[in-house]
């Protein structure tokens, strides 16, 4: 790997963009359009002052967008074009501001907003239609959006309107009647079903704690762990408290659709963010955060970063080690003794999970750490928590490859080491639900090679195995091997049954075909069960990590 280059990483579909004027202070808001602030009509906005640079700046529409309009937009190859919605939209200049604490269209005063007068002093936040959040992005330049294609929100809910009216006036006309849509995109309304997300946020409202960066600054901002602080046994069964969690849900949906950091320096690396993340208001809206790669504390100058790095004393991560191939080191923490280390990283995993939910508290998981290890420390390049006791069998709660290090073969290593650890205790295992995008993706490859291996082995050895053999051996729960198999088309229904169908011939070409997948290997583990492990003994030799700090001095 190069040494010494700063590189640049950014989302798989393009580089995202952004300025230094992110919002530090993020409030629920609703869809509206721009108060105090006239809107062009359709006819004005597809007008040629957005195309002609002589047309006088008094003529110019002061906005041709509201927040929930949607437009198609100029996508980064500069060929295609997409769908999006506007999410938010700011000035571009923030002396403009006037000191206002938000620099977010919706929440500014109307003194405020009476100093925009022309449409080149907006941006605009946008999601791009059925595409994942990570790619959403400021679009500075107006001359990205074809302006024929806007469809604003008044309009798209009064053709919504229109057409539930019709159907009512059809079901009254024939005697029948039109059963209520349930709506659960707003708050009031659930499914009655206590999730352990919805619990996780109720807890994250309910908690409070304080992280201290390297800058000496105290902040009792959200600081969390990769799951729920705590799993209540009983379901919440009151109308009530549905509402409640549905508005939590509703909350968070809104506090998190706008990104609220740009990018991240991390050792050699400079990554962009994908998500929203609770870092402290003060450490948010500037170009660029920075974080120590061993000790995981962020700093807003880099002045103070590099007085930093002097200075710190850590090059691994703190903890036991647990594994070690090679240059490849792994270490386990208690997120009870090491609760800063934990809780910023967390924070700095949130900025690149869409589908995990922050907490405070992160006593109730262990952290396993996947570093790189050479002459100047341990590299973090991923890592997965667990729950110190699940209910539900999860043998892990949170993972996540970090972007600089992906396509390495490190998600599927640390989904192996997940099971690894299963084997150990004797027991089946399956990752919390819901996964991301790219876990899905990554569990099913796991979950498909893993299989058909012992498929092979089964041909060669001429026995038959059972799901529940398989099971056993692999410390793959028997659900998930189910649903692998029927997206492998490996379930058929035979005499009044399901069965599973394996052709040799199909095996043995993926065998053949596949990719050498870097998984973990056993004989390195050197890790107890905590179940099995003595009181007041941690269970692990102590002569693996201190062998590390003695290489690294």
């Amino acid at each position: 790997m190069m040494t010494g280059v700063n590189v640049t990483v950014s989302p798989a579909m393009g580089n995202l963009s952004g300025d230094c004027n992110q919002p530090s202070e993020i409030e629920e808001t609703n869809s509206v359009c721009i108060t105090n602030c006239p809107i062009a009509d359709d006819k004005d906005a597809n007008h040629s002052a957005y195309e002609s640079s002589n047309k006088s700046s008094d003529e110019e529409s002061i906005s041709p967008f509201g927040i929930g309009d949607r437009c198609n937009v100029l996508w980064r190859d500069n060929k295609s074009y997409l769908p999006c919605e506007i999410i938010e939209c700011r000035p571009k200049d923030c002396n403009i501001l006037d000191g206002s604490k938000s620099n977010l269209i919706s929440q500014l005063l109307p003194d405020v907003l009476k100093n925009i007068r022309r449409a080149s002093q907006l941006e605009y936040y946008v999601h791009y239609i059925n595409h994942d959040r990570r790619l959403d992005e400021w679009v500075t330049s107006l001359e990205r959006f074809d302006l024929s294609t806007l469809d604003r929100l008044t309009d798209r809910v009064a053709r919504e309107n229109s057409v539930a009216t019709e159907s009512n006036k059809t079901a009254q006309s024939t005697g029948g009647c039109v059963p209520n849509k349930r709506r659960t995109d707003v708050p009031g309304n659930s499914t009655g079903r206590d999730s352990r997300n919805q619990r996780r946020r109720s807890n994250n409202h309910q908690l409070s704690a304080s992280a201290t960066s390297s800058d000496g600054n105290k902040s009792s901002s959200g600081v969390t762990g990769g799951a729920s602080s705590v799993d209540q046994q009983h379901n919440f069964s009151s109308s009530s408290n549905d509402r409640s969690l549905a508005a939590l849900e509703h909350e968070h949906e809104t506090m998190t659709r706008v990104k609220n950091i740009t990018k991240i320096e991390m050792g050699k690396y400079e990554v962009e963010a994908w998500y929203f993340s609770p870092y402290p208001a003060e450490y948010t809206g500037i170009e660029k955060l920075f974080v120590c790669e061993y000790c995981l504390k962020y700093m807003r100058l880099p002045s103070t970063m590099r007085r930093h790095v002097s200075e710190c004393q850590l090059h691994r991560p703190p903890g036991q080690e647990i594994y070690r191939e090679k240059n490849l080191s792994v270490f386990e923490l208690d997120g009870k003794e090491h609760r800063m280390y934990c809780q910023n990283l967390c924070l700095l995993a949130k900025l690149f999970l869409d589908h995990k939910t922050l907490y405070y508290d992160v006593d109730p998981f262990y952290f396993y750490i996947v570093t790189e290890v050479d002459s100047q420390g341990a590299h973090i390049v991923g890592y997965f928590s667990k729950e110190k006791h699940s209910a539900d069998d999860y043998n892990l709660a949170c993972i996540l490859t970090f972007p600089q290090y992906q396509k390495c073969g490190y998600g599927k290593f640390i989904i192996s080491l997940s099971y690894e650890l299963s084997k150990r205790e004797k027991k089946v295992g399956s990752p919390e639900k819901p996964l991301s995008d790219l876990g899905k993706i990554s569990y099913r490859s796991y979950w498909t090679y893993m299989l058909m291996d012992v498929f092979s082995k089964q041909a060669k050895e001429c026995k038959n195995w059972s799901i529940r053999d398989i099971s056993s051996y692999t410390a793959i729960k028997v659900e998930d091997i189910i649903s692998t198999l029927q997206s492998l088309d490996m379930i058929r229904y035979w005499k009044g049954q399901h069965v599973v169908y394996v052709r040799n011939p199909s095996v043995e070409e993926y065998i053949k075909n596949r990719k050498r997948i870097r998984l973990c290997d056993n004989q390195y583990l050197s890790w107890i069960p905590h179940s099995e492990r003595k009181k007041g003994i941690a269970g692990n030799s102590s002569e693996d990590h201190t062998s590390l700090d003695a290489s690294l001095k």
